[in-house]
């Protein structure tokens, strides 16, 4: 990889989807950035992530043949990023994968250069966001929060830390200033 490789992570709540959405829509058309995509084995959802949907038994079939410079497993599904989208645009370039904290120190020791963002709220806001979303119980919103609060960055890794709680416009300027990325330029209405 002739670029830089930053790996976004932070508890389900966090926002790390909602960051990365605002930071594609608010970089120059022609940045050398690319965000990977992930093959995941779910079902493709209307207005959820892009990403390639494959079952079980492909995701391993791929996994076997070494499709996969980074793969994981987390919430009872299984995570894989292709050596492909691991490629920057352009020399130079930076690709943005979205990962998982449970697999950081394996990513960290297969990529030691990369760049980490940990994306972080508040304990009221996970819990807020959680339970907006409806897709668990009580227990197991619990159950992430816990998982949140008992999470540290593995030692001899530094990250960068992105705390997203009320405006999302902030936590993206911020995140996009310490990746030293361009942003674009919006004309005024004519």
């Amino acid at each position: 990889m002739t670029g830089r490789l930053v790996y976004v992570a932070g508890p389900s709540g966090a926002g790390k989807d909602s960051l990365l959405g605002w930071l594609k829509d608010h970089l120059p058309h022609d940045a050398p950035v690319a965000f990977a995509r992930r093959t995941i084995t779910r079902a493709a959802a209307a207005g959820g992530e892009q990403h390639d949907s494959v079952d079980l038994p492909d995701f391993l079939r791929l996994r076997e043949a070494g499709a996969f410079g980074l793969d994981w497993e987390a919430n009872g599904l299984c995570y894989g990023v292709r050596h492909t989208e691991l490629t920057p645009p352009r020399d130079g370039g930076t690709v943005i994968v979205n990962g998982s904290r449970a697999y950081l120190p394996e990513a960290a020791r297969r990529f030691p250069r990369m760049t980490v963002v940990h994306v972080t709220a508040s304990v009221e806001t996970l819990r807020r966001r959680l339970t907006a979303r409806a897709r668990e119980s009580a227990e197991m919103v619990e159950a992430r929060v816990q998982r949140s609060l008992d999470f540290r960055i593995p030692p001899g890794l530094a990250a960068i830390e992105i705390h997203n709680e009320d405006v999302l416009a902030d936590a993206g300027a911020r995140l996009m200033q310490a990746l030293s990325l361009p942003r674009r330029e919006l004309h005024p209405a004519a």
